[in-house]
């Protein structure tokens, strides 16, 4: 385990940094393990910390122990080149995301388009009809399917997905090792063979109301577009929608009767601007014009890699990668350091060489950037 990853597990536990304030930790820093250590007066640059919180921050911090963390569950932190870059471009990213199953599945997201589906959790029979015609439309189709393992339209969704032999992912409220509702549990195992199970609650977390809406913001930020089938007036299936809407992603909605409460919501979010469904077909037609994700800045990065000694490309690449999952342009020496998991003379000379070369440039602070 690379130190930084340790220490987004550890800012995780720091009692008043949620993950909003975790990221702006890490911005500000440029490492979690270089914050670890800030005083309260450097907190205060944190935008959200005051007088006060910092003080409460340092003290909590100071209480816990970097090396006896548990470390042994499966988990990944925005320290791993595997965290998917979606996620990590909303506002509150997960700090830590355990999982089960084939994590294999995670690397493509970045490569392969996932799409989410939710709902009620009491649909009618259209409702449920119509889960599993656009679940399997997107399987047939080479999408990713996501949702929230819950009973209704999550549940409908899933099972299509994984008999049309797609690829599935269950965003949980739990733990990964706990299933709810528990009728879902063969659902689950099955789902665990081809797919994934993600969460950002340790095994063991049971269910807890509090948990469901925030597992929402995960299942909107790691979709690059979101469907509800049905859904009342006030729902979690809307303040997923809306938590889509928020952070750029296209919002599909299945109209349904005005004499149906559960199609109220959708109804709503049609009116309010999201693209309605009218078939499988035009329902295609329309998600085929979600754009790829943004290419690298350096669209030769790969050439270039290629073409030098390992230890300059793997500065390089580190640096390369940082710069593609944070807001800021340039690298800390530390984190580089850290992440390459080098010896800080080898970074020092290839960073360097690679300033010799061209391909990088020093900014105030002991920071990089590529030109």
């Amino acid at each position: 385990m690379s130190e930084e990853r340790a220490f987004w597990l550890a800012w995780s536990r720091v009692a008043g940094v949620g993950p909003i304030l975790q990221k702006r930790i890490y911005l500000q820093f440029g490492s979690l393990k270089t914050a670890w250590t800030a005083k309260p007066e450097e907190l205060l640059q944190v935008e959200g910390i005051g007088a006060q919180s910092a003080i409460a921050i340092c003290t909590s911090r100071d209480q816990i122990s970097v090396a006896r963390l548990d470390q042994s569950q499966n988990f990944l932190t925005p320290a791993d080149p595997d965290y998917p870059r979606l996620l990590f471009e909303i506002p509150d990213p997960p700090p830590v995301l355990y999982y089960r199953g084939q994590i294999e599945l995670i690397r493509e997201f970045d490569r392969q388009s996932a799409i989410a589906l939710v709902g009620t959790r009491q649909p009618s029979e259209y409702g449920k009809r119509w889960t599993r015609k656009l679940s399997a439309t997107l399987a047939n189709n080479g999408f990713i399917v996501i949702s929230g393992l819950a009973a209704g339209v999550d549940t409908e969704a899933h099972q299509s997905c994984l008999e049309a032999g797609g690829k599935t992912v269950a965003i949980l409220g739990t733990g990964v090792d706990v299933v709810y509702p528990y009728k879902n549990r063969q659902l689950y195992h099955q789902l665990l063979k081809t797919g994934l199970a993600l969460s950002e609650y340790p095994a063991g977390t049971q269910p807890d109301r509090r948990h469901f809406p925030q597992r929402n913001r995960i299942v909107a930020g790691l979709s690059r577009a979101l469907i509800v089938t049905e859904a009342p007036e006030k729902s979690g299936a809307l303040i997923t929608a809306n938590l889509a809407n928020d952070y750029g992603r296209d919002v599909y909605a299945l109209p349904g009767s005005l004499d149906n409460p559960n199609a109220i919501g959708c109804l709503t979010l049609i009116s309010k601007g999201a693209q309605i469904i009218l078939g499988t077909s035009q329902f295609l037609e329309m998600i085929g014009t979600i754009p790829a994700l943004d290419q690298p800045q350096n669209p030769d990065i790969e050439l270039t890699l290629a073409n030098l000694d390992p230890s300059l490309a793997k500065v390089l690449q580190t640096i390369h990668t940082i710069a593609q999952r944070s807001e800021h342009a340039a690298v800390s020496f530390d984190l580089i350091v850290q992440t390459a998991e080098m010896p800080t003379a080898s970074v020092s000379s290839s960073l360097m060489h690679l300033e010799l070369l061209g391909l990088i440039t020093q900014v105030p602070g002991m920071r990089y950037q590529m030109i």
